[in-house]
């Protein structure tokens, strides 16, 4: 998960997206949505509600968008909408509040309803339907929703409140959003979720998300890339290790939720990992496929944290050969459990997600400085900056349509993003 935001003005409905790649793709959902209602006039906040800042992040957003749009139809969803829809609706710039079960359906964004706030109980939700969506705006890669909702309670965690329990998408559903994707010319899909390493137990036969992949890919061969948001180093299943050896259409970047390297800060942040865990999971996936780079979340200054335990985190970087590090200082949320457990100093949390920020960029820069010399097939983003598979930026020096792939020789490195010459 992560606080970014994206805003997306072209025609109709204006959308601003805070948080993951979930609410990315649940934004496309929602404009279609509004689009076949004839909302042109309406501003949909999407938010998030993974830590404090995001929230706050957010409800600055709503006020700006007012003084900007006095006469649009403001609509605010999301997690944090969805968590606590009363502090949204008595904001006076807000005309309307949805829950996350309530954006996802087209009768939502019809005419202006009677009652300011839809919001049920995500927790009774049991099913989760794939919705079919053609394309994404401004984006070379596409995110298809494989799952939804989470089981598991860490403590820092407030997001299954957001999301409800756990409950996956159909695979004949996954598979016929991905061709239709592949055939409005997308080269990459990011299957994406809360909780994508718990897919299937609620589906008949129980598949799990390796043999999900393996169909997918068997039955859409012509899509050439295809990436996993995040995964649960412990829950991993025999298909999708096979996968990992033997597809070179799963990209060698893996996105890891780690968020501690310490064994009494996992124990407390209720994980179902420890740090040995880590270790041998990241030695186990370049056993197999050896140019694989990790990902990693990480939360900085979790309640008890001493300097002995952080160290811990920081050492775990380079035992487990990490390179992208997404470090969040911890935030309390109301209503878990760490919010009630003994605080680290705001100062001593700001500091060392500082320092755990500054390994992680070393790493980075030394994973950069691997791929200099090597080839590597880049998908385009914008102008001339694209993807390696490793998912570092890569600028070719020359313009390509966005969603394009282009194979390139890595030639240097500059302003840290590598460069390229197309071949």
């Amino acid at each position: 998960m992560s606080d970014s935001t994206d805003s997306t003005t072209q025609t109709g409905p204006e959308i601003v997206t805070f948080g993951c790649r979930l609410n990315t793709y649940e934004s496309e959902v929602m404009r279609n949505h509004a689009r076949s209602a004839g909302l042109d006039d309406v501003v949909i906040v999407n938010t998030c509600a993974v830590t404090s800042e995001a929230e706050r992040q957010a409800r600055q957003t709503i006020r700006k968008l007012r003084r900007e749009r006095p006469d649009a139809r403001i609509v605010v969803t999301g997690c944090a909408a969805q968590i606590d829809p009363q502090r949204f609706a008595a904001m006076p710039e807000v005309d309307q509040v949805l829950g996350n079960q309530e954006k996802l359906q087209p009768e939502s964004w019809g005419l202006p309803p009677a009652e300011k706030v839809l919001v049920n109980d995500i927790m009774s939700v049991k099913e989760t339907a794939g919705h079919l969506i053609g394309g994404f705006e401004d984006r070379a890669r596409a995110f298809v929703q494989v799952q939804q909702g989470c089981d598991h309670r860490c403590t820092f965690c407030i997001i299954p409140y957001g999301r409800g329990p756990s409950r996956s998408v159909p695979i004949g559903g996954i598979v016929e959003q991905v061709q239709a994707l592949v055939k409005a010319g997308y080269n990459e899909v990011v299957l994406s979720g809360v909780d994508i390493t718990s897919y299937g137990p609620d589906l008949p036969g129980s598949p799990s998300l390796g043999q999900m992949v393996r169909r997918l890919l068997a039955l859409v061969p012509e899509l050439p890339r295809l990436r996993l948001s995040s995964i649960d180093c412990i829950e991993m299943d025999d298909d999708l290790w096979r996968l990992i050896e033997n597809e070179p259409r799963l990209m060698p970047h893996l996105h890891l939720s780690l968020q501690a390297g310490d064994d009494m800060v996992l124990k407390r942040m209720k994980r179902r990992h420890g740090r040995a865990d880590s270790i041998a999971f990241c030695e186990r996936v370049r056993s197999i496929r050896p140019d694989v780079v990790f990902g990693a979340d990480f939360i900085a200054g979790f309640p008890t944290e001493t300097e002995e335990m952080f160290q811990n985190t920081m050492r775990l970087v380079e035992e487990c050969g990490l390179t992208w590090l997404h470090v969040f200082p911890y935030s309390p949320r109301p209503g878990t459990p760490a919010a009630r457990m003994p605080q680290v100093d705001g100062a001593v949390r700001k500091e060392r997600a500082a320092r755990l920020r500054a390994v992680g960029e070393a790493a980075e820069a030394r994973t950069l400085a691997s791929l200099v010399g090597r080839t590597a097939t880049v998908l385009v983003e914008k102008d001339d900056l694209g993807r390696t598979e490793h998912f570092a930026a890569i600028r070719l020096g020359q313009i390509f349509s966005p969603g394009s792939l282009v194979p390139a020789a890595i030639t240097g490195i500059k302003d840290g993003v590598l460069t390229g010459t197309p071949l």
